[in-house]
């Protein structure tokens, strides 16, 4: 683990729509992972300057290893809302990225918690390296 390196935080806003409900009316749980993911995908190209579409052109994919989340109380249709992340660690082939879910109304946490993200080559699938660009890049 790299404890030299500092890594920011970034914030990206979104709307519950309709089809994120679920039976119970609110936020099915598959969605929080849908919305930290959409955060990265955004924050990758607006922060960190290196879209999705360029890391995988250079054969790069970052795959979830593990996930936790802890779920404290919901979002419901048409709340907006502010899912902040942030590389935590970034060593070996993966790195850590930490979450948190503010409902925008009220300033609560929905949820928070963690991915675990594998660097993969995207043609053999494999896990590979982090290299040490890709650390530079990511820090802040």
């Amino acid at each position: 683990m790299d404890s030299k390196k500092q890594f920011s935080k970034f914030t990206s806003e979104f709307r519950v729509r309709p089809d994120d409900i679920d039976m119970f009316n609110h936020v099915h749980n598959s969605k929080y992972f849908d919305y930290v993911l959409a955060a990265r995908y955004d924050q990758m190209e607006r922060f960190y300057g290196m879209p999705m579409e360029e890391f995988m052109s250079q054969g790069y994919g970052w795959v979830v290893k593990t996930a936790y989340v802890d779920y404290k109380r919901p979002l419901n249709m048409g709340d907006d809302f502010a899912v902040e992340t942030g590389v935590v660690d970034m060593s070996g082939k993966g790195c850590r990225v930490e979450f948190t879910i503010k409902i925008k109304k009220t300033g609560k946490i929905s949820c928070d918690g963690w991915f675990d993200y594998v660097l993969i080559d995207i043609k053999s699938g494999r896990g590979m390296n982090v290299t040490d660009e890709m650390i530079e890049k990511y820090s802040i």
